[in-house]
């Protein structure tokens, strides 16, 4: 077992971290911009190095600076938690040259995945259902109309290097498919510097399910069922619920199987996420996330297992501590994101917060990196906290939810708090009745 772990990240997610690593008795290292130093995951680790200015470029992106902080601090492996150079396969490339431990997937699997259509092929050959689209990149608008009539209307375009919405524009008839194409181009290539565009059927209602898959790196493999992340505004996911309210156990069963078979067959190490589009009863891959992800309380809650704890164990060389058999589900899990910005423009509002109090008691958990007085910087994504209830079931999770968000305080700043109270008086959420759309069409009737 690793003797010191560098955690190349910052806020909720290197605290995550560093608890796991106290509870296996293994010494953290926090890596830190100059605006971060009084961060509190700066705080809680066992040693903290500074490693550049504000800027993430300067810093939580800069590899130099995070291999350097290893070498200073005598650690063997690095958690690249979420975001930043966590699926960047150059990285894990690099440090795997400098005989340190990168705790997740292979390079080959980070950038195998990390292209859209590579990804897309890869999955199909594995069994895994595909939403209908273009065989690979597509040149020019010619081939884009061409494609798109052979789905069928309404088709998105997307960047091959996509995430978080950008480079992705829909097209409902033929008179819009070629500004839809060049459009998503020019945003791809501004966003990614790379111009390559990929198109599929665009589906109407469909739902966002992701499979929570786990492989040993020696072809064995599990899934810990799904999470229902259908709520986004702007693709972005707001509020995550285990387990969906759409699926039965035959069906979470089944496609469960299918994404743990294909990620043992690729000889999978780590934790990682299979992203499906749900509709009519049928599941169509987007694209696998080969990270831990934001949303993995709510898997942690209804499982019992700390996911954390798994990925470092599996780094270390250490065979999983669960079989499929031991995972067991138990109840209902709800997180919501509560993001540092005013609504109802979303617009990101750091700043000090006078006070913060988490709220606590039976089936609440609190992952945050806040307290009174911490001034959250403007250099970095405006996620502040989320909030994850457990439950008996469905019904006794949102109403722990609705009590807890009644216990929140943040002061100083303001945050989508707000939102998440207006949500529980919807009838849709209160059932479970909600697509990927819903959320936009709800902010858009009330809050604007």
């Amino acid at each position: 077992m690793f003797r010191k772990i560098l955690i190349a990240n910052r806020g909720e997610i290197a605290l995550r971290v560093i608890r796991a690593c106290r509870e296996m008795g293994i010494r953290s290292v926090a890596v830190h911009s100059t605006s971060d130093a009084d961060a509190m995951h700066v705080r809680m680790a066992d040693e903290a190095i500074c490693i550049g200015p504000p800027p993430a470029a300067d810093s939580y992106l800069s590899i130099p600076s995070i291999i350097s902080a290893c070498e200073i601090a005598g650690a063997e492996a690095i958690h690249p938690g979420y975001g930043f150079l966590s699926e960047n396969p150059k990285f894990v490339r690099i440090v795997e040259d400098h005989a340190l431990t990168f705790i997740g997937p292979s390079s080959e699997h980070i950038g195998m995945m990390g292209d859209k259509i590579t990804a897309k092929e890869t999955m199909r050959g594995l069994g895994v259902p595909c939403v209908p689209g273009s065989e690979g990149g597509v040149a020019d608008a010619e081939a884009a109309r061409r494609i798109a009539g052979e789905i069928g209307y309404p088709v998105i375009v997307k960047a091959t290097a996509g995430g978080g919405g950008r480079g992705m524009k829909l097209a409902r008839s033929a008179g819009e498919i070629e500004m839809a194409f060049q459009t998503a181009r020019a945003e791809a290539k501004a966003a990614f510097g790379n111009p390559e565009v990929y198109i599929e059927k665009y589906l109407s209602r469909p739902r966002h399910i992701e499979i929570q898959v786990f492989g040993d790196g020696r072809g064995g493999a599990v899934h810990l069922g799904e999470r229902d992340c259908s709520l986004q505004r702007r693709h972005q996911k707001v509020l995550e619920e285990a387990p969906s309210p759409a699926l039965d156990t035959e069906t979470r069963a089944r496609i469960g199987g299918i994404c743990a078979e294909a990620v043992a067959r690729l000889g999978y190490a780590g934790a990682g996420t299979i992203e499906f589009l749900y509709e009519d009863g049928e599941f169509y891959f987007i694209e696998m996330n080969t990270r831990l992800q934001v949303e993995h309380p709510v898997t942690e809650a209804v499982y019992g297992v700390d996911l954390v704890r798994e990925q470092i164990r599996v780094a270390a060389g250490l065979p999983l501590s669960f079989t499929q058999a031991d995972l067991v589900p138990q109840g209902h899990a709800i997180e919501v994101r509560l993001n540092a910005e005013r609504l109802p423009s979303f617009t990101p509002c750091p700043g000090m917060v006078k006070t913060f109090h988490a709220p606590g008691g039976l089936g609440v958990r609190m992952d945050s990196a806040l307290y009174g007085g911490y001034v959250i910087p403007p250099y970095y994504d405006s996620l502040i906290a989320k909030l994850i209830v457990h439950g008996r079931d469905r019904d006794e999770a949102l109403a722990r939810l609705s009590r807890a968000l009644g216990e929140l305080i943040i002061d100083g700043v303001d945050s989508t708090l707000p939102l998440f109270h207006a949500l529980l008086e919807e009838p849709d959420i209160l059932h479970g009745d909600y697509t990927i759309h819903w959320l936009e069409r709800f902010l858009a009737q009330r809050l604007h």
